[in-house]
């Protein structure tokens, strides 16, 4: 199958376990931020990839792969598994907000919640621009001549993906109406954090160059914070 016929069968597959998950644990389909929310993540990953694959075909393809991949570290394996039973999770415990109507949350929120997401892709879209090695997975990719990213979004935190994903995390339980979601953020980021300390054992010891820019640029993901 060529590129964009997989970009658009992932995607509507990853939208339709999204809704599957909401749904199910919410006990019913009357769920106006759930249905907004699956209509942002199928209009932006579909955007996005048709973009890349356009601008980066190599970048794409590598992003649809497996989260499971060979040459992938074993921690990295644990971690991503460990990370989609979080999200699993999180996602059902949101649903049973829904459905037990735990939490009363305003509709500003929830509209901050939508702009949020918005903002978090935003904030990936550079850093997809700046970095063709952006792999979903921990890796050196000699076969692609990786090298050191130092440009965009790099030239300020060494993790500019991982700070994207905190108000698109941050952004979801507040669209969905969930103040019991938010809970679920630190647990999240922890992972992310954990892998993004790992990630650069490995680059600093496989990819030349690293340890200089881990050196030049201070922060990991927040400028001031950390």
């Amino acid at each position: 199958m060529s590129l964009v016929p997989r970009l658009l069968l992932q995607t509507a597959i990853w939208v339709v376990a999204l809704g599957a998950l909401l749904f199910l644990s919410a006990g019913t389909l009357r769920w106006p931020g759930a249905w907004v929310l699956l209509g942002l993540m199928a209009a932006i990953g579909t955007g996005i990839g048709l973009w890349l694959a356009r601008r980066d075909p190599a970048l794409l393809a590598e992003r649809m792969k497996l989260p499971v991949q060979r040459g992938q570290k074993g921690w990295d394996q644990v971690l991503m598994g460990v990370f989609l039973a979080l999200w699993s999770g999180w996602l059902v415990l949101m649903g049973l907000d829904m459905r037990f109507a735990w939490s009363q949350v305003p509709g500003w929120a929830s509209v901050l919640g939508a702009v949020g997401i918005m903002l978090g892709y935003g904030l990936v879209v550079p850093v997809f621009r700046a970095n063709s090695f952006a792999a979903p997975v921990v890796k050196v990719q000699a076969e692609r001549g990786h090298r050191v990213i130092d440009t965009g979004p790099y030239a300020v935190v060494r993790h500019p993906m991982y700070a994207g994903a905190l108000p698109i995390f941050v952004g979801i339980p507040l669209l969905l109406g969930s103040w019991w979601g938010l809970l679920g953020v630190p647990a999240v980021m922890v992972v992310i954090a954990l892998r993004a300390v790992r990630e650069e054992r490995v680059l600093a010891a496989g990819l030349p160059g690293y340890a200089e820019y881990a050196r030049r640029v201070r922060w990991r993901l927040l400028p001031g914070v950390w």
